[in-house]
């Protein structure tokens, strides 16, 4: 594995993920797409490990990536590739927001940039529907949606509309279930 491009491919993730970890998500897929050293399952699977684990699920999944390809070091390269862009345009945004705080130009950029966000997580909230409800190798029509996968989603779903509790609880609950049905 070479560090240097394993540091490159995630700096690029890291300057076109507008709108937080989750909008690397379509990144990861077609990194996936694209190198033999990540399948689309390791995507699902580090992002599920990265919901539940303290800090940025970016920087998580960077760093899980990095480490299932290279070790300790490619975890540090990965994770030092995705933030890098953003340390950079934070300090240079910080400047010019100071000099054009009230520019009608920097306004209409955030306007863009707002929908723009909510896109890449639409798309990472679509790539992650699909990897854990739909079966593509199924015999069967009536076998296409994973129901045992989907009964989950969507009692876990209602239960974080209706109770708003904390993530780590809805989390164990998923975990508790995918035990106890045996997925």
């Amino acid at each position: 594995m070479n560090l240097l491009l394993l540091y490159a491919e995630f700096f690029k993730i890291g300057v076109f993920s507008v709108g937080g970890g989750l909008a690397t998500l379509p990144f990861l897929y077609q990194m996936a797409d694209k190198y033999e050293w990540l399948t689309r399952e390791n995507v699902a699977d580090f992002l599920a490990i990265a919901q539940s684990s303290p800090g940025a699920i970016g920087v998580n999944m960077a760093a899980q990536t990095g480490f299932r390809c290279a070790g300790l070091p490619g975890a540090i390269l990965a994770a030092l590739g995705l933030i890098s862009p953003a340390i950079v345009i934070i300090v240079i945004i910080a400047r010019m927001l100071l000099a054009f705080k009230e520019n009608k130009i920097v306004a209409l950029v955030f306007s863009g940039l707002r929908p723009a966000a909510a896109g890449l997580l639409a798309a990472a909230c679509f790539g992650a529907l699909k990897i854990s409800l739909y079966n593509g190798a199924a015999a069967k029509w009536y076998e296409i949606i994973r129901l045992r996968e989907f009964v989950i989603f969507a009692v876990l779903f209602l239960l974080v509309l209706r109770f708003k509790g904390h993530p780590i609880i809805y989390i164990a609950l998923g975990a508790a279930a995918g035990i106890a049905l045996g997925l």
